[in-house]
C-alpha cells in the first residue's frame, strides 16, 4: 500500500504541531523543518483544520496549532479520512475502472481486507505515542522551532 504526499505531510505537521505545543507555528516553520513547500502545505493544512485537527488563526500573531488533545488523534482517523478518496487499486475506482475482473475477482476482497488491517493497526496509535518522549524527533524539530518565543 502507498501512501499519498498530502497524508505523509500532514503526519510531519501534526507531529510538528504536538511537539511545539506550547505555542501557534507558522507555515515557514513547518516548511523548512518538515521540507515540503509552503503551497503543498497550506492545502494540507487547510484539510487537517476542515477536518478538526489543527485549529488556524489568521493574522500577524497567528498560527497553527492542534485543535485537540495529542491522545485523541488517532493515526487511524487521519490515514482513513485523507485517503478515504484515494483507491488503492484501478477496480476500487468507481469511475476510471476498467478492469473486467471486477465482478469475480477475489483479490479486490483480499485487498479491501488487507487494508481494512492495516487502518485497524493504525487505530491503536495516537499522535502522542509519535511524538511523547521521542528526543529524536524533539531533536529535528528543536534547532528552528519548538522553543518558547520571548
Amino acid at each position: 500500500m502507498r501512501i499519498t504526499k498530502r497524508t505523509n505531510i500532514a503526519i510531519r505537521v501534526l507531529m510538528f504541531c504536538a511537539a511545539c505545543s506550547d505555542r501557534l507555528v507558522t507555515k515557514s516553520e513547518i516548511a523548512a523543518r518538515c521540507n515540503t513547500s509552503e503551497s503543498h502545505l497550506a492545502q494540507v493544512i487547510n484539510r487537517l483544520a476542515q477536518l478538526g485537527f489543527l485549529h488556524t488563526q489568521r493574522g500577524r500573531s497567528g498560527g497553527i496549532a492542534l485543535a485537540r488533545p495529542m491522545d485523541e488523534i488517532v493515526i487511524g482517523d487521519v490515514f482513513r479520512q485523507l485517503e478515504s478518496n484515494v483507491p488503492i487499486a484501478e477496480c476500487f475506482a468507481d469511475v476510471d475502472n476498467t478492469c473486467p475482473l471486477t465482478e469475480a475477482c477475489r483479490l479486490r476482497l483480499a485487498i479491501a481486507d488487507a487494508a481494512e488491517a492495516f487502518y485497524a493497526h493504525l487505530d491503536k496509535i495516537s499522535l502522542d505515542t509519535l511524538v511523547c518522549n521521542n528526543e529524536p524527533l524533539r531533536a529535528i524539530f528543536t534547532p528552528f522551532a519548538c522553543v518558547k518565543q520571548t
